[in-house]
């Protein structure tokens, strides 16, 4: 009976011990780092990955991700230096550095955030009220990153972060400056448009004026050298009549009678009333003869 009793008694301490082995130890992973509270008091001890110990009832331990977290802030609007709206939609990528300075400062992730989101909201505000829409939207955004990053490093050191990134995700005109844009961009294709046709229209008229004074150019040089031609036919044509007709000037003069008599007898109905013995009417007399 006391042997039996003796047993129970053990198997109760080595539950016990068993229960206290396993509140006293417990496990940092990898991505984590702890902090050591003792009575609710902050210790000072910062506990690294591995297998750690503590005292029940007296420590408590709170774990905190360090890896790279990512605030994805709300879409916020600014206003360009040229008066209009943006809605501007970013995040910020972030990690804890400073453990004992982060739980001083901000305890918790969300006061983190906050902090940071504030000054980046007021960093973002200064650098678009300094550029126009184009600007913002295709132009600047590497150097705007860039200044905002650099503006909140002091803010993120003092509370024990690192400010990792921050990116614009997406740049957004209101409804009504959207539509305006759209319209100006319109026009503008349009003026563009305008001025090419309208490059085209003087392009076209010169190259028809260059054609048709070239065509003029052409037809009077060719009429002139038609001229020179028939003159030079001419010419030729009445020096082969002149040699023919030179061999024998009784027939030439003969011939240019009978021309003569066609021409002037064309029409039945001409009447010439001359002297027969005219001179007009020698070959037709020396025929009858």
């Amino acid at each position: 009976m006391k042997s039996e009793n003796l047993f129970i008694v053990l198997l109760i301490l080595l539950a016990l011990l068993a229960a206290v082995l396993s509140s006293s130890l417990f496990t940092v992973k990898e991505w984590e780092r702890a902090l050591k509270f003792k009575f609710g008091e902050f210790s000072g001890e910062e506990i690294q990955p591995g297998l750690n110990f503590k005292l029940p009832l007296v420590n408590t331990i709170e774990k905190y991700d360090v890896r790279i977290q990512t605030m994805d802030r709300p879409p916020e609007r600014f206003i360009t230096v040229d008066k209009e709206e943006l809605l501007v939609d970013s995040f910020v990528k972030w990690r804890i550095t400073d453990l004992q300075k982060y739980y001083k400062t901000v305890k918790f992730r969300a006061n983190a955030e906050n902090r940071l989101e504030q000054k980046i909201n007021n960093s973002l505000k200064a650098q678009i009220a300094r550029r126009n829409i184009r600007d913002v939207v295709a132009g600047d955004r590497g150097e705007i990153m860039s200044i905002v990053q650099q503006a909140i490093d002091g803010e993120a050191s003092a509370i024990g972060v690192e400010v990792v990134d921050v990116r614009l995700k997406r740049v957004d005109l209101a409804d009504q400056i959207q539509a305006n844009v759209f319209e100006r961009m319109r026009s503008e294709r349009q003026r563009i448009a305008n001025e090419y046709r309208a490059t085209g229209n003087e392009v076209a008229i010169e190259i028809r004026a260059n054609a048709d004074r070239t065509k003029v150019e052409l037809v009077s040089e060719a009429e002139k050298k038609a001229q020179l031609t028939r003159g030079d036919a001419d010419a030729t044509a009445t020096k082969i009549y002149a040699d023919a007709f030179g061999a024998d000037e009784e027939f030439y003069e003969f011939f240019r009678s009978l021309n003569a008599y066609k021409s002037t007898f064309n029409s039945s109905g001409d009447l010439i009333i001359l002297d027969s013995n005219s001179e007009f009417f020698k070959h037709f007399n020396s025929a009858t003869k």
